[in-house]
């Protein structure tokens, strides 16, 4: 992945920012569209949990809205990345096709492309942080870090579902009731720390990688935490990580040979 990365660092810059482009081509709103759906997410999520449901309490001394944006930035790059990466190959099958194409960097090109919202959507945080006095500082720099880690993770994962997706192709069905079932085990808008469950329970949700990620950014912004506090946790989610791209790079590579005849 890495040698990829360098020799076809232009042609995935290229390839990125054309994804990116080409999903609002011909839309009146271009790409306010791409800040306007997790926009509403955001304050329709605030609404019911912040104003509503918590009535307005603060979580650890931090505006509702605060904490739950620390959370649902990194899910939203998850998810497109997944949804995406899940259907790259059939998306550009005229590209697997051809012979002298390096399909490996296909599920680059979607982590890559939307890494461009992500960016957006980070700074958009740090100002909300800034604005409440609640900025982190030095700390806030692992949130760079913290995505490295996401992008590396769901990039091994979509090279799996990728390669399954053109053979089974109700697969991107299946990942889509998967995030809709994650976005809600995954501590984004509740806090596991407050939750009055048996602690079996505790250990099960945080076998979930995406619970080191949101925890991770909250560490960033809110906690003041180095990721090297928690080494436990960083050593299981890193364990996680090359499983699964050890295991999605094998199976793509085993299936590959065959991409071209069912497409």
């Amino acid at each position: 992945m890495l040698q990829n990365l360098v020799h076809e660092r232009k042609l995935i810059w290229i390839l990125a920012k054309n994804d990116f482009k080409k999903r609002f081509a011909g839309a009146s709103w271009g790409l306010l569209w791409a800040l306007l759906q997790p926009t509403v997410t955001v304050l329709v999520y605030w609404f019911v949990f912040g104003a509503g449901i918590r009535q307005g309490a603060a979580v650890e001394e931090v505006p509702f809205v605060l904490w739950m944006l620390a959370g649902l930035v990194p899910w939203f790059y998850f998810q497109e990345v997944l949804n995406g990466g899940t259907n790259v190959l059939i998306e550009y099958s005229y590209l697997v096709k051809k012979v002298v194409f390096k399909i490996e960097i296909l599920p680059m090109i979607k982590g890559i492309s939307a890494l461009f919202i992500h960016v957006f959507f980070v700074c958009i945080t740090f100002i909300l942080y800034l604005a409440y006095g609640k900025f982190s500082g030095i700390y806030s720099i692992q949130v760079i870090y913290y995505s490295a880690c996401m992008f590396l993770m769901v990039l091994g994962v979509c090279y799996a579902t990728s390669a399954i997706a053109v053979f089974f192709r109700d697969l991107s069905q299946i990942v889509n009731i998967g995030l809709q079932i994650g976005v809600w085990i995954t501590p984004i808008m509740w806090n596991l720390n407050d939750m009055q469950v048996p602690e079996i329970v505790k250990r099960i949700l945080m076998l979930n990688p995406m619970y080191y990620i949101v925890y991770g950014y909250r560490d960033a912004l809110v906690e003041q935490v180095w990721f090297w506090q928690r080494p436990w946790q960083s050593l299981y989610f890193w364990c996680f990580t090359m499983f699964a791209f050890c295991i999605g790079s094998k199976l793509f590579q085993r299936l590959r040979g065959h991409f071209a005849d069912v497409l």
